[in-house]
């Protein structure tokens, strides 16, 4: 019989079958979970946390579900209904279809998949895709478009709305601007090495500007070695392939992001789900997969990779939570079960932590405790692309089996440089203590917007500290009310609902920056009051739920 104070030490490795069979057999570690006021691996779970997290997620009222999934049924019943008039020539059909003469072909566009298309998101569809023409700063123009038919195309009037407050950009240090000052060393390298690389980093697209860039990156991470590429993306799609495949275990969050979705996807290796969050449903599986093996065979799996996000963030499969990742625990169960961790910090990376460096740093750690660490330079940098860092046997191994470095372009000259300025600013390089006031303001920012909405009594998902802020607006007839009042107030928002977020929660999404001024972030929220008044979003029974269901709950079912 194995010991089971080893087994629940966390000295079992993953081919030591003997010990797996008795870990079954005797039921030990059931009640060393990671739950509220438990202890794990002789550690009180309160240790792990060197600052206190809070995360929001109330619930919303009986009547606003039930309003909801109203007004869902009333569309689908209009939506039949003018389908069926569209159907006898009542109405135009702008919709594409097939042709007559293809009538007996199997049919290229699915007449039924695209219902909520054409009868649900065409009624609101003014509300995405506004074209600007400025940077993306605190403040843009927009071009201005109207429609004549409801929707199915737009026209430009040929005028301009001028500065519109801009609360969707990821622009989370401010560095997406065009202050000359600030872009002298950019137009130096565009200048020298234009545009383009025109070339892969295997081939002939490895300039010494890249490798700047990646020793920067590893000194501002604190790791041994960093490998950039030119598109955020593809930085996980084309990267998880190369780290797993065929006989791997993947446990993702069940709200990571769609290229985290589609790398593990496109790896061959088999997946399995985990709540968002939940350390009990992450060690169930953990637990499993070391006592089970690979299905019918029962053989060891050759790994097991944790996929996490720093914070998660906007265009996942269904997530738009602003939540952040319980980062101490997840590398405990990590140590403890001899796993790997990939951390995506596309949106924490610059955005959290005393000096800009993600959730490692927020949460008092050292990178040393994450396997491999994924970022992207497409929000705080504001420039493209995205990094992995780590190990050097890691990145060494991704400059060879990368699929990106093999097959893409590299990052173009100006892009890299633009990066190299945001990070030296954050990192002090550039002699001022501009980046680590951007962080900080970053973080007033955040609080004082957060704590405000939370006061006019408005239901907002999330972290405390997460510059994401999601508000609930649940019903889908405010979804494009919402929108277009705000822009006539001259504030640009994003709304999201049904199927990028659950049927019950369509909402707005607000990204925080550390170049809003607090007249900004006022004028905002004073027109919040008043439109949350007139639509009557102020939901909250301020009841500061952290969603016990998901963090505490002893007993659940997982999906294969």
């Amino acid at each position: 019989m194995a010991n089971p104070s080893a087994v629940c030490n966390g000295h079992l490795h993953h081919h030591h079958h003997q010990k797996q069979n008795n870990l079954l057999k005797s039921g030990v570690c059931k009640k060393n979970g990671i739950t509220k006021g438990m202890k794990k691996n002789g550690v009180s779970n309160g240790t792990l946390y060197k600052k206190t997290f809070i995360e929001h997620f109330e619930q919303a009222p009986m009547y606003v579900a039930v309003l909801t999934f109203v007004g869902f049924g009333v569309g689908t019943i209009f939506g039949y209904l003018r389908d069926f008039m569209r159907a006898w020539g009542l109405e135009k059909r702008n919709i594409a279809e097939e042709r007559e003469q293809q009538k007996d072909f199997v049919p290229l566009y699915q007449d039924f998949e695209n219902f909520y298309t054409r009868n649900l998101y065409m009624r609101i569809r003014d509300n995405w895709n506004r074209p600007i023409c400025s940077v993306p700063g605190p403040q843009f123009d927009l071009m201005e478009r109207v429609t004549d038919d409801y929707n199915w195309t737009f026209r430009f009037t040929g005028r301009t709305i001028k500065n519109v407050i801009n609360m969707g950009s990821y622009n989370y240090l401010g560095f997406a601007e065009t202050e000359p000052n600030a872009l002298k060393t950019v137009t130096k390298e565009l200048q020298k090495y234009g545009t383009g690389i025109c070339s892969t980093r295997q081939e002939m697209g490895t300039l010494d500007k890249h490798v700047e860039l990646e020793k920067l990156v590893a000194k501002f991470l604190g790791v041994d070695d960093a490998m950039v590429f030119g598109m955020g993306f593809a930085t996980n799609s084309m990267n998880i392939p190369a780290l797993v495949g065929k006989g791997c275990l993947i446990l993702s969050d069940e709200l990571n992001h769609t290229s985290l979705v589609l790398g593990a996807r496109l790896s061959g290796a088999t997946i399995r789900i985990f709540k968002h969050n939940n350390m009990q449903s992450l060690e169930k599986l953990l637990r499993d997969a070391i006592i089970y093996g690979q299905p019918r065979s029962r053989r060891a799996w050759r790994k097991i990779i944790i996929l996490v996000e720093g914070i998660y963030r906007i265009l996942s499969i269904h997530s738009m939570e602003g939540s952040i990742v319980r980062l101490p625990e997840i590398v405990s169960l990590k140590k403890k079960y001899k796993a790997y961790l990939y951390l995506d910090e596309a949106h924490s990376i610059g955005a959290v932590g005393a000096t800009g460096r993600g959730v490692v740093e927020y949460f008092g750690m050292s990178p040393d405790d994450v396997d491999v660490l994924m970022g992207t330079f497409t929000k705080s940098f504001g420039a493209a692309g995205g990094y992995i860092a780590g190990k050097k046997d890691l990145v060494d191994f991704l400059r060879t089996h990368s699929h990106s470095a093999v097959y893409a372009t590299s990052m173009c000259p100006p892009v890299a440089e633009q990066i190299i300025r945001a990070m030296k600013c954050l990192m002090g390089l550039d002699g001022t203590t501009q980046g680590l006031q951007r962080v900080r303001q970053l973080g007033k920012n955040t609080r004082y917007f957060r704590r405000r909405l939370h006061e006019m009594g408005f239901i907002i998902y999330g972290n405390d500290d997460s510059p994401v802020v999601p508000l609930l607006l649940y019903m889908p007839g405010k979804i494009g009310a919402f929108a277009r009042r705000m822009l006539e107030k001259n504030i640009g928002v994003v709304v999201v609902g049904f199927p990028a977020t659950p049927i019950t929660e369509s909402r707005a999404r607000f990204c925080v920056s550390a170049a809003h001024t607090r007249e900004m972030l006022d004028t905002v929220l004073n027109a919040l009051d008043e439109l949350g008044d007139f639509l009557q979003l102020k939901y909250s029974r301020y009841s500061k739920s952290s969603h016990p269901e998901l963090y505490e709950e002893t007993r659940f079912e997982l999906e294969d």
